[in-house]
């Protein structure tokens, strides 16, 4: 059975999950204001071409950078004779990573905002204010079904 998928997973993951998939960590802060969830991503030597951010499943925010293009890139081809003997800073396959934050319920998905500045990609996910319905949903029981 995949966890992700069973409909009971809030119960074992709650309250909300967040997941890295990385060769190279993107290190993430979560701050909730009383108007918005604020994320800041570090992702230095990205550009906003190189960064997706998309909601999925309904409330699943995936951040993902594919296509670094570090100094790697930038000497390779020019020179044969260059011998990379570190690459840490990114370029090459080291440099990819997806987050994956599941959102909480009052948030409104529609009206998310993205930007990257100075190496720093902020994620403004704006709270819903108005009241949501009651979950609670009585049901008649009876001697039969």
């Amino acid at each position: 059975m995949a966890i992700f998928g069973d409909p009971f997973r809030r119960f074992l993951l709650s309250p909300t999950i967040y997941r890295s998939f990385s060769g190279s960590p993107a290190l993430l802060d979560w701050i909730e204001s009383p108007n918005a969830h604020i994320f800041k991503i570090n992702v230095p030597g990205y550009s906003k071409e190189d960064i997706k951010v998309q909601v999925e499943d309904g409330n699943v925010l995936v951040v993902k950078a594919e296509g670094h293009g570090g100094k790697k890139d930038e000497f390779h081809g020019k020179d044969k004779d260059i011998v990379w003997h570190v690459a840490e800073r990114g370029g090459g396959r080291g440099g990819d990573f997806s987050r994956e934050i599941e959102l909480p319920e009052d948030v409104k998905v529609d009206q998310i905002k993205a930007q990257v500045e100075n190496g720093v990609l902020t994620i403004v996910v704006p709270k819903d204010a108005t009241p949501k319905t009651s979950k609670v949903r009585n049901i008649n029981i009876t001697s039969k079904l």
